[in-house]
């Protein structure tokens, strides 16, 4: 799994950097804007941004601040408050994807399309439902880990 998120994180940042790359050097060089580049570059933008996230979980790597850490001293009571952190993040992470399902219900309903190029704009919007099923995949993990951990079962 790591290599797969690697090789495509990669691939989605070349192809956003390329089409940039396109983007400057028609538009700015040569005094001929690409009709349409704009859109189609949405999409590997936007799952880039949402893999980038899911990678994120992954590694829980997350951007914290976990202040209380301070005041805790205890190998187990920063284990206990990582339990707490992930339980949170799990509720919140659960609403919020039965949000991103309604959304993508609502995205397949109407089936939207570019304004120029007539791309259906549902295949950015399912990244969302699937990046925050990925994540929330992940958290559930950690808490697991965690509460292993708690337990003394880590290392069985």
């Amino acid at each position: 799994m790591d290599r797969f998120a690697k090789y495509l994180l990669t691939a989605l940042i070349c192809i956003v950097a390329l089409g940039q790359f396109v983007q400057v050097i028609t538009r700015y060089v040569l005094q001929v804007p690409v009709m349409g580049l704009e859109e189609t570059m949405l999409y590997p933008t936007l799952w880039l941004y949402i893999f980038g996230a899911v990678n994120a979980s992954r590694e829980n790597t997350h951007i914290r601040a976990n202040v209380l850490e301070i005041f805790i001293s205890t190998e187990k009571g920063h284990t206990i408050l990582a339990i707490v952190g992930e339980i949170i993040s799990l509720i919140v992470g659960l609403w919020l994807l039965s949000w991103a399902w309604d959304f993508t219900r609502y995205a397949w309903r109407v089936w939207k399309e570019s304004p120029t190029l007539y791309i259906p704009t549902f295949y950015s919007d399912v990244a969302l439902v699937v990046g925050i099923a990925l994540m929330m995949i992940y958290t559930a993990w950690h808490l697991w880990t965690h509460v292993r951990t708690l337990t003394g079962r880590a290392g069985a």
